[in-house]
């Protein structure tokens, strides 16, 4: 009898890995053309969703060479989901948001705030784990400031980018800007994405750590 083949254990992991983020992918897409039968403005939606169809062939091309995380891939997936939802309706209509609203008396719908919040926590996870990947960092003190000062300067930037958009658009920037007369809707949004940043440093870093330790060592689980 011949004796039987058998694949690593890592290697089958990796398959099965591979063919989740698959299946992801595919899930993704199938939700991002949704988002986009009947937006509430098809401006808003392009502007909103851009990041997701920047970053999906980033990912694909850089899987091989260079795959992420676990917890990396499925908090860009959440992320993405939060964009979509926020491009479908527009942040200051989408209904998750009112029912918080109402739960918590505010004033306004606060939906884009999670987006804020996201926009902190899942690219503080991408910096931190490009840096110490990359061992661009010596020490967990320089590194957290390192990767909420990058949060900071990717919010900044966003902002930058919303204000461009103000003025090049006029008045048809307001679904996208979505500061529902709020003045202070800048400095807000820069405070919770410092808030998404330093949460995924309190909550994911010891994850985080695992997993990369697992990933550079062969097993991709």
């Amino acid at each position: 009898m011949k004796p039987e083949h058998h694949l690593p254990g890592h290697t089958l992991q990796q398959q099965q890995r591979s063919k989740a983020l698959t299946l992801a992918s595919v899930l993704l897409i199938a939700l991002l053309a949704l988002s986009g039968l009947r937006p509430y403005d098809y401006a808003t939606w392009a502007l909103e969703v851009a990041p997701v169809v920047i970053a999906l062939p980033i990912l694909w091309g850089s899987y091989k060479r260079f795959p992420l995380t676990t917890l990396l891939y499925v908090g860009i997936f959440a992320h993405a989901m939060v964009l979509m939802l926020g491009g479908a309706y527009t942040y200051a209509r989408v209904p998750l948001g009112f029912q918080i609203q109402d739960w918590l008396g505010l004033h306004r719908n606060p939906y884009d705030k999670i987006g804020h919040f996201f926009q902190g926590l899942v690219p503080a996870l991408v910096a931190r784990e490009i840096l110490i990947r990359g061992q661009h960092v010596k020490g967990p003190k320089m590194l957290a400031f390192i990767v909420v000062s990058i949060v900071l300067a990717i919010s900044a930037t966003y902002e930058f980018i919303e204000w461009g958009v103000a003025l090049v658009a006029g008045q048809g920037a307001d679904e996208f800007l979505g500061t529902q007369g709020d003045p202070w809707d800048t400095q807000s949004d820069m405070l919770f994405a410092l808030i998404g940043a330093i949460t995924a440093l309190a909550l994911f870093s010891r994850l985080q750590d695992r997993q990369i330790r697992r990933l550079t060592n062969g097993d991709a689980s």
